[in-house]
């Protein structure tokens, strides 16, 4: 399992991206912050909150065969992903499928919805026409 959470600021809020990766299968978790977390503060959040966050749903990826690197390269990617700023392309991938997801879902519920207020509209006109009928 491969983890990462990275901070970064998205105006006006500062945002965490949890990333994890299981296996074959990858996910994200997005947090809010309101202002610039400390790294205490952080690490407090994701020891008590940790349960409680919403991962994208998994998605497969490709498996990368294992490469032994060299010590000293290896320190130079860990100073570069330090450094980096902002997110993965496969969070943001995971984020754009769950977005999609919810969208999907929103118009199905708008759309029932749609349709029970037309279905209800049509029971009472019915209602009207018989009682206009009756004469009372």
């Amino acid at each position: 399992m491969k983890a990462t959470f990275t901070v970064f600021f998205e105006a006006p809020f500062w945002k965490g991206i949890y990333e994890r990766e299981e296996e074959n299968k990858f996910s994200v978790a997005i947090i809010i912050f309101g202002a610039e977390p400390k790294d205490i503060e952080v690490m407090q959040f994701l020891n008590t909150h940790f349960q409680s966050l919403h991962f994208t749903k998994s998605f497969e990826t490709q498996q990368k065969t294992k490469v032994i690197q060299n010590y000293k390269r290896l320190q130079r990617n860990i100073k570069k992903q330090t450094q980096q700023k902002g997110i993965s392309t496969k969070s943001q991938q995971a984020l754009q499928q769950q977005r999609e997801l919810l969208k999907i879902e929103h118009k199905k519920k708008s759309n029932i919805q749609k349709k029970l207020l037309q279905q209800q509209q049509f029971e009472i006109k019915q209602q009207k026409k018989k009682q206009k009928k009756k004469g009372h």
